[in-house]
């Protein structure tokens, strides 16, 4: 600056201290705006917050002490601050972006390592992904220049030493209306942005806990007590279906609920006709939009899984889980499993007798998308394999099978075959049937047409399966094991699931009702307990007269 020159004595005109506002101004409205972006729900898409981001305010602070102590800033002080600034604006943007789309906060050390998968589920190209990848690194590169230049025009003003009490008195002020927030119940923090700072404070503390876990382990919760019997079950065979993104957003949202009420009538009559009831309840799921193992995990461990960093803890130990409850009993346990295309060795934590997946399941038929085996031609096996004996002859079964068809993009959508028998072999489908379905556009923008069309899939083949071909006395669980991703439940939904539990044993059901369930497909009453609760209700559920085996026989 050269008004100090030209007035010796101190006395700077207006348009001098206009020009510094601008100058300065200018590069700060520009590094705020970065560093406030908001969602444009429900889009990929943000835009500048109408708020002031504190961390830019105490950045430009330590700038200008810098300044004051060193007399300047060199090219490489301010690269590395530009750098820290593109690094705080990539995960500002990448925090209110997953929250708004997918409900819940990133978890770099578990959403990272599945970032390619979910890339694959939307049938995305080698070459789309390198060009989003390069596109990627060409707005960081961009990001980085603007904040290069922007802290470079900052630190130029800053060097004028008239403006610098009034900065100083600003930054401590705000540092103190900050650092008083919530003294006598007062929000002194209205007018901040959300901070950048606790985002990657809470990942390096998820990082550490998983890379030096020590004896972490004591931080799971207890296991409720598998000290208990399987008589009540009468030897029934046994299938958990873990319905994907099944969420309550089903029920309570009018759009959603009104779209699979014909569904829901059919899958109803077809309980009817086949001599089964029904009783419902809400849980709250330890997951949402995603990370659907934290809700098996959760449900067949009584383990609460709602820290991220606890599926990894628990798999270390020797916690006892539901699957080996039913084995102890006599059951012969399978883990039904398309979903996985790869060894999963961490499995072997549940105790399953068999595993399953979609490389020895033994589907024929065409492919569907990434995930290849379409629902209904999984259970159709499974049918075939576990279950077509008379339950006379062979030890009872438990089943649990995730489901595929809800899962986002929820495209492309198997058309419900009526010959169950087709589904074994390499027919099962047609060409046009899988052209059909390929050809149908997936929107993660647009995206609640096709989750209600594969969820009314689900209810189709799962009403016609337990009416004609299941076991009579089976005993049929299904639970959703998340709510759908943001754009599909919307904002600040919660994480309640649907559970139905279905049965011919009506004194079984009246066990469930006494726990809190209501009958029919329609829970009314609200959540009252976590999916981990869960289990020991089905434990007590499950209980009969002490010493009360089941069958074991092949």
């Amino acid at each position: 600056m050269t008004a100090d020159a030209r007035h010796p004595h101190g006395a700077v005109p207006w348009p001098g201290w206009t020009r510094w506002l601008l100058r300065f101004g200018l590069p700060f409205a520009v590094l705020n705006a970065m560093l406030t972006l908001e969602n444009v729900w429900p889009t990929l898409w943000a835009r500048p917050g109408l708020r002031l981001s504190f961390e830019l305010s105490m950045a430009t602070l330590a700038l200008m002490i810098w300044l004051v102590v060193r007399g300047t800033a060199s090219a490489r002080v301010l690269r590395a601050v530009a750098v820290l600034t593109t690094f705080w604006v990539v995960t500002r943007y990448v925090e209110v972006t997953a929250s708004a789309v997918f409900g819940r906060q990133i978890n770099l050390y578990w959403d990272g390592r599945h970032l390619f998968d979910v890339l694959r589920m939307g049938n995305v190209a080698g070459w789309q992904i390198v060009l989003a990848a390069l596109v990627v690194l060409a707005v960081v590169w961009v990001v980085y220049r603007v904040a290069q230049r922007c802290w470079a025009a900052i630190a130029r003003e800053l060097a004028w030493h008239l403006p610098r009490p009034a900065i100083g008195v600003i930054g401590a002020l705000l540092l103190a209306t900050f650092v008083a927030h919530g003294t006598g119940g007062r929000d002194t923090r209205r007018f901040f942005s959300m901070p950048v700072a606790p985002i990657i404070a809470r990942q390096a503390e998820l990082l550490a806990g998983q890379l030096w876990p020590g004896s972490a382990a004591s931080r799971l919760s207890p296991s409720p007590a598998f000290d208990t019997h399987l008589g009540g079950l009468g030897g029934a065979d046994v299938l958990l279906v873990f319905a994907e993104s099944y969420g309550i957003t089903t029920l309570d949202h009018p759009d959603q609920a009104a779209g699979l009420a014909p569904q829901r009538a059919r899958l109803a009559e077809a309980l009817r006709a086949a001599g089964r009831q029904v009783v419902s309840a809400r849980v709250r799921s330890p997951t949402y939009g995603g990370a659907s193992w934290l809700a098996h995990a959760e449900l067949l461990s009584g383990v609460d899984m709602r820290e991220p960093g606890n599926y990894e803890l628990l798999l270390a130990t020797q916690r006892p889980t539901l699957v080996r409850h039913f084995k102890a009993h006599g059951y012969r346990t399978v883990s039904w499993m398309p979903g996985l295309q790869r060894p999963w060795p961490e499995g072997s934590f549940y105790g399953y007798d068999r595993y399953v997946d979609a490389n020895n399941m033994g589907y024929r038929g065409p492919d569907f998308g990434h995930w290849r085996i379409p629902d209904q031609a999984s259970i159709a096996l499974m049918q075939a394999q576990e279950l077509a004996t008379a339950p006379a002859s062979r030890a009872p079964r438990l089943v649990v099978f995730p489901t595929l068809a809800s899962h986002a993009p929820f495209r492309p959508l198997a058309p419900y075959v009526g010959d169950w028998d087709r589904l074994l072999r390499p027919d099962a489908y047609t060409q046009d049937q899988v052209a059909q379905a390929v050809s149908k556009p997936l929107s993660w923008l647009q995206p609640v047409p096709a989750y209600i069309d594969s969820l009314a899939y689900t209810f189709d083949w799962l009403g016609d399966y337990l009416r004609g071909r299941a076991p009579p006395n089976m005993l049929t669980i299904v639970i959703g094991d998340h709510q759908p991703m943001a754009s599909v439940s919307g904002r600040n939904a919660p994480w309640d699931v649907p559970v139905h539990v279905i049965s011919a044993d009506t004194s079984l059901l009246k066990r469930f009702e006494a726990a809190g369930f209501t009958p029919g497909l329609l829970p009314m009453r609200p959540s009252s307990m976590s999916m981990h609760a869960l289990t020991s209700v089905l434990l007590s559920a499950f209980d009969g007269p002490p010493g009360s085996q089941v069958g074991t026989g092949e």
